[in-house]
């Protein structure tokens, strides 16, 4: 009997999953998606492929030379994003209360459950269900809470389910690797290694004074994690339509430079509000009003991503179609829609591994310090009156 029950669904190697549904014929083989050049990077491979040690975000060039006879697949985000909806749609109309985690990913509220159903058959019933409806295999973990559901996924990968019952929760993850741990980094596990804490057991017994010594404010929540403990709710799922920034001029300009510098602006911090929420977008539009408050926009349907290299182009060159030269402007505007949820690696197709990795490190800046930690030079230059 649970007092809280947490399930954590994740869809196995969707990607992959998606392409084999597709075309049969690539069931049973080594593939990668990703980008097609050797400069690409992995968004996603088979288990056939992660049996020669091939991984996402790993540099295309390195996983052919690890498995050379792969089959390489650009990717089709159109084909994942309606797969990802028809998952989404079997939960909604199953699930009392779910959060869709990501594109392939979702956690479920069962607490409660057990009183007239059962949480393991209730869990087992939509799984298979999922299966049957989408055709994709979908792995579950099943416990008190997301932290110990998530892990048990990743235990019961490829295509299987892990129940781990009220009370064990500790135990079950003693054993593991601390690698297992979601969201702990590579740093942050080469230095427990360095360490010598090589097991999630040997973490939980570390005080945490120590450990707050050594990792600063993360130290608590790796000895929590450790002692499997996680009071994190289940939010519920609200898919929003779109995001969008303005920016009114004090006076009304035709200063260009300007415009675009704040377009710029507007589109990195857009950009990353996306990567930070998870998702990705297939819309953009522009807006201007002018002086005498006449207003045009004008948006373009583009493939899904939330890199900021990808969106800026589209943004500048849909402001250059709807701006009517010598009207002075009053207010510019950017809006991102059409909105799924992915992590910003899924739309890696053709990015080097140093260009993934900076985007990281200035995300990971911003979301620890805010937006305005780092900003481009360009935006620091003392600023014009309107």
């Amino acid at each position: 009997m649970y007092d809280r029950a947490i399930l954590h669904l994740d869809l196995d190697s969707f990607f992959v999953s998606v392409e084999c549904l597709k075309n049969s014929a690539l069931r049973g083989k080594p593939l990668i998606v990703g980008g097609t050049s050797n400069r690409g990077v992995v968004a996603a491979c088979s288990y056939e492929a992660r049996a020669f040690g091939v991984h996402s975000a790993m540099p295309m060039k390195m996983a052919l030379r690890l498995c050379p006879q792969a089959l390489v697949l650009r990717g089709d985000m159109d084909s994942y994003s309606h797969y990802s909806g028809l998952v989404t749609e079997i939960i909604e109309g199953e699930a009392p209360v779910f959060e869709k985690a990501s594109i392939d990913e979702f956690y479920l509220d069962l607490s409660g459950m057990d009183r007239y159903f059962g949480c393991m058959k209730w869990s087992a019933e939509l799984r298979q269900k999922i299966t049957r409806e989408s055709g994709l295999p979908i792995s579950f973990g099943l416990s008190v809470n997301k932290l110990v559901s998530k892990i048990g996924t990743g235990e019961a990968k490829p295509n299987g389910t892990r129940e781990v019952p009220s009370g064990t929760e500790k135990g079950f993850i003693a054993p593991l690797s601390t690698a297992k741990i979601p969201g702990l980094g590579k740093e942050t596990y080469k230095k427990l290694s360095f360490m010598g804490v090589r097991t999630i057991q040997l973490l939980s017994e570390i005080p945490i004074k120590l450990l707050e010594r050594q990792f600063g404010d993360h130290g608590r929540s790796l000895w929590m994690h450790a002692n499997a403990i996680d009071s994190r709710p289940v939010i519920p799922y609200h898919e929003a339509k779109s995001i969008s920034k303005e920016r009114t001029f004090e006076q009304d300009t035709l200063d260009l430079g300007r415009i675009r510098t704040m377009l710029l602006d507007m589109t990195e911090k857009l950009a990353f509000e996306l990567r930070d929420s998870g998702k990705l977008c297939s819309v953009v539009t522009v807006k201007i009003r002018y002086a005498d408050f006449n207003t045009f926009t004008r948006q373009q349907k583009i493939s899904y991503t939330s890199l900021d290299r990808q969106l800026w182009p589209v943004v500048w060159q849909l402001f250059e179609k709807v701006y009517e030269r010598r009207q002075l402007i009053r207010l510019i505007g950017v809006k991102f829609s059409g909105l799924l949820h992915g992590s910003p690696q899924l739309d890696l197709f053709e990015d080097t591994g140093e260009q993934i990795s900076l985007m990281r490190q200035i995300d990971h800046i911003r979301h620890r310090w805010g937006y305005e930690a780092l900003k481009r030079g360009v935006m620091v230059k003392p600023e014009k009156k309107f």
